[in-house]
């Protein structure tokens, strides 16, 4: 699919819009997971688009996609610094406001951190497998791929979808895998949120445990959670009618929350 290129600072973000056929619902913005980009989400956010009736952002984080590599190592609060600097940017560039963010894996938490932002202004999340700690099981699965892009062909089909797949790759491996992100935590960052979050996560989810959308659920108000069977990390791709139905339930009642509060 063709995509666009936005300039920031020299730097480029890869970007496109999946449309509605009517349009009647506040923007949706798409944030991938740990080793996603914007071909990675496929045809998903048509599908969101249109059961939604919100026009679809879909983007590529620095060194992911055909945005530009990263020129330096991630730090341990990288998800912060997306969240709070190259999140706003990117909507104030593209006009978009008080939006609804999708984000699955490191994009839910990065989604998470915004809405926990002072000045941000949502109108709700849907968090797809987001992670909030660092858990044993997230890290095992962590170091599995490691093992697997060095011995088998995940390097060959990742890089079907990131021009410099290793950037992508090992800039988010080697930070999870550090020593010192075992104590990235954002459970503390919960209370402050005050958009309505719908979290759904697999039960057979292998890079975190229930345990994480049950966080949020005791710290943030307005959560509805869903815990979707036969499905892994990514719910959009293992379940994704169940996902859809999910999101067009979540955004009617987000719009008619919005019209309340207008009255």
């Amino acid at each position: 699919m063709q995509t666009d290129q936005l300039n920031v600072d020299g730097r480029r973000i890869e970007y496109r819009f999946a449309e509605p056929a009517l349009a009647t619902g506040a923007d949706l913005v798409m944030l991938h997971e740990g080793l996603g980009s914007v071909s990675l989400w496929k045809e998903f956010p048509e599908q969101l688009a249109q059961a939604t009736g919100c026009r679809t952002l879909v983007y590529s984080r620095l060194g992911y996609g055909r945005s530009s590599p990263l020129d330096a190592p991630r730090r341990v609060d990288y998800m912060h610094e997306e969240a709070r600097v190259w999140l706003p940017i990117i909507l104030d560039r593209l006009g978009i406001d008080r939006p609804v963010l999708c984000g699955h894996s490191d994009g839910a938490s990065i989604a998470l951190i915004h809405a926990a932002s002072p000045g941000s202004d949502l109108a709700g999340i849907m968090a797809l497998a987001p992670h909030v700690k660092v858990e044993d099981l997230s890290v095992r699965s962590i170091a599995a791929a490691k093992t697997a892009f060095l011995q088998t062909d995940l390097r060959m089909r990742l890089s079907r979808h990131h021009a410099d797949v290793d950037s992508a790759f090992w800039g988010w491996n080697r930070i999870w895998l550090d020593p010192a992100f075992r104590d990235w935590n954002i459970e503390g960052l919960l209370p402050s949120i005050c958009c309505p979050i719908l979290a759904i996560q697999g039960e057979d989810d292998e890079y975190g445990t229930m345990e994480q959308i049950e966080s949020i659920a005791r710290s943030a108000p307005a959560v509805k959670l869903l815990a979707v069977p036969a499905c892994r990390h990514s719910p959009h791709r293992d379940q994704p009618q169940a996902v859809l139905a999910a999101a067009q339930a979540f955004v009617a009642e987000v719009a008619i929350g919005a019209a309340r509060h207008l009255q």
